[in-house]
């Protein structure tokens, strides 16, 4: 195969792409997240991480609230002035009267003004239960290291009735520094069934 040879991205890729140009609209002055739902191979809905229609946005006010009170990701999503993108795109889709049933998301994630640096753009509790009941098939997330994820809504549903919410591995804005998990460089708590989980995946790594 030549350099020159056109190389057709698969359609993951290819609606995760549009996630991350949906992004670029987003007025939060942290991330900037997209959000694409795609069903029967069509676009039905996009949203991304903004402040309510006709409400005054963080660029407006000229900082975050939640920095300013030193709120870290992941957390007290009630003070913040915009609205996920994950709900806009499901409320854009109501909007409309579309259904989202057996439909997949796509979210593209990165660092505000930093357009290089993708993060991981797991959904927030708040926006997973949301995804959970609207009927979603499948959650498509991109990836710090430039890949991205896949996540079957029907796992998510099961792993919540075998364990808990707070067992979730995936956590919004959860790093692990030095084997320690993190949100915002601090340490935070988890449960021990998820330190369990976490050393199995190690292992078996």
């Amino acid at each position: 195969m030549s350099d020159s040879e056109y190389i057709r991205p698969s359609k993951d890729q290819y609606y995760l792409d549009l996630a991350k140009s949906v992004c670029s609209r987003g007025t939060c002055t942290k991330v900037e997240m997209g959000a694409v739902i795609i069903r029967d191979d069509q676009v039905i809905s996009t949203g991304y991480c903004g402040a309510p229609r006709g409400t005054k946005s963080s660029h407006e006010h000229g900082f975050c609230l939640r920095r300013q009170l030193g709120i870290p990701s992941g957390h007290r999503y009630e003070i913040c002035r915009s609205v996920h993108a994950e709900q806009n795109a499901i409320i854009n889709a109501a909007r409309s009267g579309t259904s989202l049933l057996g439909g997949d998301m796509y979210i593209y994630g990165r660092i505000y003004n930093k357009e290089n640096q993708p993060l991981n753009a797991f959904p927030c509790f708040i926006c997973k239960k949301m995804l959970i009941n609207c009927g979603l098939k499948r959650v498509i997330c991109s990836l710090k290291d430039g890949g991205y994820k896949i996540f079957h809504v029907e796992e998510w549903m099961k792993e919540w009735t075998e364990n808990d919410i707070i067992d979730d591995q995936f956590q919004y804005g959860m790093e692990f520094q030095d084997n320690k998990p993190t949100v915002g460089g601090k340490p935070i708590k988890i449960s021990t069934t998820l330190q369990k989980k976490i050393a199995k995946n190690k292992e078996t790594a």
